[in-house]
């Protein structure tokens, strides 16, 4: 796809005409995701599990793998519902880990179930407390991704907050890449076709 795509700056159009952030033409995979999910506001717990568990799985990796491999997530990680990856135990481990479908790291996979356990406690659920660190929404876009930042006041905040309630690998820059994919901030750059969440 980044073949046929053409222009300059954080911005390209591609063969199809329509101008999207330049890593939006990388491959196939990415467009759709960049033009159907990311900065789409997800307000679901187990939605919100998703998104946190597969950033928390990419740390150290390309994202496009992640992408690449997220069926199989899903199909390993029972459609990523808190309560039934809360209810893992031992063998559902061992499974996990001879998955060769998944990133098959042992203290991700066991952070993804402890992180389940963890949302399942919450009394008002996972979405109510993420989306009470979503900052306000920018007046206008960034201009470029040197303008993006890989962590904010609100991620770092709220990666301590969920330490603080027994979740781990999230540090403040897989809260704010969580914050991105789930819409709680566009990082959209200015001029691409994606509309900004109102």
């Amino acid at each position: 796809m980044s073949g046929d795509a053409f222009g300059s700056g954080d911005v390209t159009i591609g063969a199809d005409g329509l101008p999207r952030c330049r890593w939006g033409y990388a491959t196939a995979d990415y467009v759709a995701y960049h033009d159907e999910e990311w900065g789409r506001p997800v307000r679901t717990d187990d939605g919100l599990f998703e998104r946190l568990t597969l950033e928390a799985f990419q740390s150290g990796l390309s994202w496009l793998t992640i992408l690449r491999k997220r069926p199989a997530f899903r199909a390993a990680f029972a459609g990523f519902a808190i309560d039934k990856v809360a209810a893992f135990g031992p063998d559902d481990v061992a499974r996990l880990l001879a998955d060769p479908g998944i990133v098959r790291n042992r203290a991700k996979v066991e952070a993804a179930l402890a992180n389940a356990r963890a949302a399942a406690d919450l009394p008002a659920g996972l979405a109510a407390l993420l989306w009470a660190y979503a900052p306000p929404r920018r007046r206008h876009r960034l201009r470029s991704f040197a303008e993006m930042p890989a962590t904010t006041p609100e991620s770092t905040a709220l990666a301590k907050d969920l330490k603080k309630r027994g979740f781990r690998f999230v540090g403040p820059t897989t809260a704010y890449a969580t914050m991105q994919a789930a819409g709680m901030v566009d990082d959209h750059v200015e001029g691409c076709h994606v509309p900004p969440v109102r």
